[in-house]
């Protein structure tokens, strides 16, 4: 009996002690919180106005690009706070507003700067809200600034609206369209959309910026003029916008060292449209004595051969040669920079992902440039340096996990099992691996 006895509590005491070994190799370490990444499409700037966040609901907040949890967070927070964001050194500290698109915001943001600002800065009030006064039925392509303030709209907001509309090309086309200004909420929509003058659905062919090159065609110059004397407010009277006359006005300055020498130097800046050149054409004066006197102005260079982009791989384009495509500094930079630490683009979209690009012309530069990533440095999860890890835009949130998995399980599939990370993050990650 004893010796049954003293059995029977040997394999008890083995079964605990297994199963104390059991859940101490198999319980989960605690894990950081997991950084938010802006992964939503970016707006372009043209289409933002100043606003109050304070005056955002859930829609406006997806409006200007956030997703729905980004949203619920932004939302939460802002009752942690208190119920209202004092400043932007305030707004900017939720973690569900990426760095770069706090950066894209912050000239818009109707709140001071720091929350000492706020708190001794008794003339910053926000937005008061007002009901709307609709009495007829209307078409919102016709109202002034004067005429949206007097339904209800804040003077800051009616130049969001037109500031919008001017976006779309100077019509708000459709419901839809006109839904999606993301200083109109889901409330007042309600209240507008039965006496709004417009069709319900927008246009399978619609395009915003085909409807801000259309607005171009009514400038038509009355006398001629000549290219090589505009700054960028007179290429803004023909017709352009400021980033297009800017564009202009560079390319003509720094890659033809200061003026236009014949007509097919205008027609090859890439803002120029074949059909908006054929228009100013007729108008078109090339002053030989201005071109002669820029000559003089400058020493003498040798002659720079235009780059075929054609022959020109993004993973080796310089600075310079995007200058000379049309891009302007910031977005050149920008660029650049965000190949050197990705190490090198796998794919053409990669490129488009760029914060602060000119997203309209880096498209047209990629219909026609190649792409070779045979060069790009890939890695397996298990041997790829710490530091390769720590420092790439797609690894480093995951970086110390994968160093940390790897060392009792080096094998990648296993990895990826205890990553667990969402299939957009591992197909991106996955480009950079062998």
């Amino acid at each position: 009996m004893k010796k049954n006895y003293y059995r029977q509590m040997a394999f008890l005491g083995m079964l605990l002690l297994t199963l104390l070994a059991f859940q101490k190799y198999t319980e989960k370490t605690d894990e950081p919180f997991p950084e938010v990444t802006f992964i939503s499409k970016s707006l372009p700037v043209e289409s933002f106005s100043e606003f109050d966040p304070n005056e955002l609901d859930e829609n406006q907040w997806q409006k200007l690009g956030f997703s729905d949890k980004q949203t619920a967070t932004i939302l939460k927070y802002k009752k942690i706070v208190g119920g209202n964001f004092l400043s932007k050194e305030q707004l900017k500290k939720c973690y569900a507003i990426s760095e770069e698109k706090f950066t894209q915001l912050e000239a818009f943001i109707l709140l001071p700067e720091t929350n000492s600002e706020a708190k001794g800065n008794s003339n910053f009030k926000s937005f008061e809200k007002k009901s709307l006064n609709i009495t007829r039925k209307f078409n919102p392509d016709h109202l002034s600034q004067t005429d949206w303030e007097n339904i209800g709209f804040s003077e800051k907001q009616a130049a969001a609206i037109l500031k919008y509309k001017s976006y779309l090309g100077g019509s708000f086309v459709s419901k839809e369209k006109f839904k999606e200004c993301f200083i109109i909420n889901e409330e007042n929509y309600a209240k507008l959309e039965p006496y709004l003058i417009l069709p319900s659905k927008t246009p399978a062919n619609f395009n915003a910026y085909a409807g801000k090159s259309n607005s171009f065609k009514s400038k038509t110059p009355q006398t001629s003029f000549d290219p090589n004397t505009l700054d960028v407010n007179g290429w803004m009277a023909l017709g352009f916008s400021e980033k297009q006359a800017n564009v202009i006005v560079n390319y003509r300055d720094r890659n033809l060292k200061g003026s236009f020498k014949t007509l097919d130097d205008i027609k090859n800046c890439f803002v120029i449209s074949a059909e908006k050149f054929e228009e100013l054409k007729p108008y078109i004066k090339l002053n030989a004595s201005t071109m002669a006197k820029n000559s003089t102005d400058k020493k003498p260079e040798f002659k720079q051969e235009k780059t075929d982009f054609s022959k020109t791989d993004m993973n080796s384009i310089t600075f310079k040669q995007l200058l000379e495509f049309g891009l302007d500094e910031k977005s050149a930079g920008s660029m650049i920079g965000f190949r050197k630490k990705l190490g090198g683009f796998m794919t053409k979209e990669q490129i488009l992902e760029t914060y602060n690009i000119d997203k309209e012309l880096l498209q047209k530069l990629l219909s026609i440039a190649p792409l070779d990533n045979s060069k790009v440095e890939r890695y397996t999860l298990v041997d790829a340096p710490e530091e390769w890890l720590k420092n790439h835009p797609y690894f480093k949130y995951s970086a110390d996990k994968i160093i940390f998995y790897r060392i009792s399980n080096p094998d990648d599939k296993k990895i990826w099992k205890f990553l667990k990370t969402k299939p957009e993050y591992e197909a991106r990650m996955r480009l950079y691996l062998k």
